[in-house]
C-alpha cells in the first residue's frame, strides 16, 4: 500500500495525520506572528488620516497611503482566512486539503505583509524626506525582503 494513512510511520515516526496535525500547529504558530505585525501596521496605518498633516499630503503621497491600506487588508484577511477554513472544514477529515490551502494563504500573506512594510516605509520617507528617498527607501526595504524572505530559504534548502 503506498498510501501514508493514519498507521504508516514517517522517518520522523509519525503517521500521516500526526504529521499533518504537527504542520497545521507550526502554520498557526507562523500565523499568530505574522497576524500580529500586519494587524500593528494596519492600525498605525488607519490612524493616519486623523492627523493635522495628512490633509497636507499631496495627491501622489495619499495614494500610495491608500494602496497600503488596502494592501495591509489584504495582507490580514490572507493571514486570517485559514482560521475560518479550520472552522468550515472542523471534523470533515480535510486536514490535507486544509494545510495545502493554508499554507498557499500564508505565503500570500506574508508577500503582502512585505509589500505592506515597504509601502510604510516609503510613506513615511516620502513625508519626512522627500519622494525620491522614500521610492529608494522602499525599494531597498523591497530587495532586502527578497533576500531574507525568498533568496535566503531557496539556499538554505538547497544545503539541506
Amino acid at each position: 500500500m503506498t498510501d501514508n494513512g493514519p498507521r504508516r510511520r514517517d522517518d520522523r515516526g509519525e503517521s500521516h495525520d500526526e504529521r499533518m496535525d504537527r504542520n497545521w500547529n507550526e502554520l498557526l504558530q507562523e500565523l499568530r506572528v505574522s497576524q500580529t505585525g500586519v494587524q500593528i501596521l494596519a492600525g498605525f496605518l488607519l490612524t493616519l488620516p486623523f492627523q493635522q498633516r495628512f490633509t497636507q499630503l499631496g495627491a501622489t503621497t495619499r495614494t500610495l497611503y491608500l494602496v497600503t491600506v488596502v494592501v495591509a487588508c489584504v495582507s490580514t484577511l490572507l493571514l486570517v482566512t485559514p482560521v475560518v477554513l479550520h472552522r468550515a472544514l472542523f471534523r470533515r477529515h480535510a486536514k490535507d486539503t486544509l494545510v495545502r490551502a493554508a499554507d498557499r494563504l500564508a505565503r500570500a500573506g506574508l508577500g503582502a505583509l512585505g509589500v505592506t512594510v515597504s509601502g510604510v516605509v516609503t510613506l513615511v520617507f516620502t513625508v519626512v524626506l522627500g519622494g525620491w528617498s522614500g521610492a529608494v527607501a522602499g525599494l531597498l526595504l523591497l530587495l532586502a525582503l527578497g533576500a531574507s524572505w525568498w533568496l535566503l530559504p531557496r539556499r538554505l534548502r538547497a544545503r539541506t
